[in-house]
């Protein structure tokens, strides 16, 4: 499959845009700063270079797809304004859309909730912190959940609560706050892992799981 992934040069995306080639997925990478391209990629990975804004970079990056991944989250630098990814989201969506790509994976805290879960103590707390002290950053993501949650498309938010730069783990739980039993971190490399399955698995399509070591 044609997957383009949004926000390739991150932490996670970068381990994304790995394992979907090492699944054999051809990849489009969109990324907003050159110099942030690693080297090893070399011409396995077409990129696509522009802002959140750019709609017509956006557009090109999105044609020919089979599915989106989105590793895109809010910055929690202070200085920062306004929710450039709550627009650019509306964005990819849209070039979803006009291209007939149905398939959307994005990243989320459980400060957003799955459809059929209920707030537990866990989840509030999650919640309350970035409401109360990260206001921004907490307006940005769930502005962008709400788009994807109401897109049409089928989509699936892989939820997070500490991510950590340790290798794979031997176990990956995934499920639900109020059903299964979650823990608090999990490895980059298992948030991209697991991201990088949901391409063609449709078990949590239409779903938000929580993913822990």
């Amino acid at each position: 499959m044609h997957v383009t992934v949004f926000g390739a040069t991150g932490a996670i995306g970068r381990l994304t845009v790995a394992e979907l080639l090492e699944r054999g997925h051809q990849v489009t990478a969109y990324a907003r700063n050159p110099q942030k391209i690693p080297a090893t990629w070399g011409d396995r990975v077409r990129v696509v270079i522009g802002e959140m804004s750019d709609q017509a970079a956006i557009d090109t990056a999105v044609a020919g797809a089979d599915a989106v991944v989105s590793a895109l989250g809010p910055s929690m630098d202070r200085k920062a304004t306004g929710t450039p990814l709550v627009s650019g989201t509306g964005h990819v969506l849209a070039a979803m859309k006009r291209h007939n790509v149905r398939r959307y994976v994005g990243h989320a805290t459980p400060a957003i909730l799955d459809p059929r879960e209920k707030p537990t103590p866990v989840t509030r707390l999650i919640a309350f912190m970035p409401r109360t002290f990260m206001r921004r950053a907490y307006d940005e993501i769930t502005g962008m959940s709400d788009q994807i949650k109401n897109s049409g498309l089928d989509w699936t938010i892989v939820r997070f609560i500490a991510p950590k730069n340790t290798p794979k783990q031997a176990r990956v739980r995934a499920g639900f706050f109020g059903t299964d039993k979650l823990g608090f971190a999990v490895s980059r490399a298992d948030i991209a892992a697991f991201t990088a399955a949901q391409i063609d698995d449709d078990t949590y399509v239409g779903r938000a799981p929580v993913i822990s070591n």
